[in-house]
């Protein structure tokens, strides 16, 4: 039998400031990168529609 999840903790203070700057910051990502997450997403998904 499985072990439920643990609950999110709750953030406060200057953690919950460093969480909430870090999710306004853009993510940016090279060509290079886009290119090799698509690529391994695709074949993630072959796998599991070969099963």
């Amino acid at each position: 039998m499985q072990t439920p999840f643990k609950e999110t903790p709750i953030l406060y203070g200057k953690d919950a400031r460093r969480f909430l700057q870090r999710m306004k910051e853009k993510r940016t990502e090279t060509p290079e990168q886009r290119e090799r997450r698509i690529a391994n997403y695709e074949m993630a998904m072959r796998m599991f529609k070969d099963k």
